[in-house]
């Protein structure tokens, strides 16, 4: 746990809380290290079946890296490699994370923020929300790792028009150009709605398509042994004999965790 972030877990869902107003949620060194930590938690938890991360309260969601912190400290390479280090391990840890994650965006969400919200699987956000990518402004380079995340959103000629610019685009547009993929007046509701469904689903078959999903993205094109296995296995599992027999006896299913 860290003072600027609130890990809870209530009901199947875990809440990843940025606390820390005063700054805009702007993510210091220690955020930065505890962020994947408090991940693999959730991740780990055997009650949790998905990760929300979102604001702990109304605003911005991440203004990104504490510059104030950046600009006193990135003169020293030991502090920058261990910066690099830490921000890479957060959206590794986040972009990897096996069960599925929702974005909560209720503000800004900039720089650093914004690939926090890339690294999530659904991004669902006000219409107050903004988002942008500012490496930019400050002669820096945006990642590898979180560019592709972008591409994969919006594709190459949407991706440069943002990290050229540099520019803040809001909600609606967003939505528009697949960097988010709900809007919603009530945030929370929207949000616990999607997660109710998610909720309702099968774990076992959520697992393995994020799996899927994360394999076609690092380049895989056709079934392989791995997935014909793990098609093959679903059909001896709990989850698949429950879904059949809800089906049948016009029910809804009751999986396990």
């Amino acid at each position: 746990m860290h003072d600027n972030l609130c890990l809870t877990i209530a009901d199947g869902i875990a809440r990843l809380q940025i606390d820390r107003p005063d700054k805009r949620n702007a993510m210091d060194q220690a955020m930065w290290e505890a962020f994947p930590m408090l991940v693999n938690a959730a991740m780990c938890d055997p009650q949790v079946r998905l990760l929300v991360i979102g604001s702990a309260r109304p605003g911005p969601f991440c203004a990104g890296a504490d510059i104030g912190e950046f600009a006193r400290r990135s003169s020293d390479p030991v502090w920058r490699e261990r910066n690099q280090a830490a921000i890479r391990a957060t959206q590794i840890t986040l972009a990897r994370a096996p069960k599925p994650t929702i974005a909560m965006i209720d503000g800004d969400a900039v720089g650093g923020g914004c690939g926090i919200a890339l690294a999530c699987d659904v991004r669902i956000a006000s219409p107050r929300a903004r988002m942008g990518i500012t490496p930019a402004k400050l002669g820096l380079v945006y990642p590898l790792h979180d560019t592709r995340l972008l591409i994969d959103l919006v594709g190459p000629a949407q991706a440069k028009r943002l990290l050229f610019s540099a520019m803040l685009i809001d909600a609606a547009e967003a939505l528009r150009i697949g960097l988010v993929q709900q809007l919603a007046d009530d945030l929370d509701d929207a949000v616990m709605t999607l997660a109710g469904q998610m909720l309702a689903m099968s774990p076992a078959s959520q697992l393995a398509s994020k799996a899927i999903v994360q394999r076609i993205i690092e380049g895989a094109h056709d079934d392989d042994s791995q997935s014909v296995t793990g098609f093959n296995t679903a059909f001896t599992g709990p989850d698949f004999h429950e879904g059949v027999a809800a089906f049948l006896e016009k029910r809804k299913p009751v999986f396990g965790r």
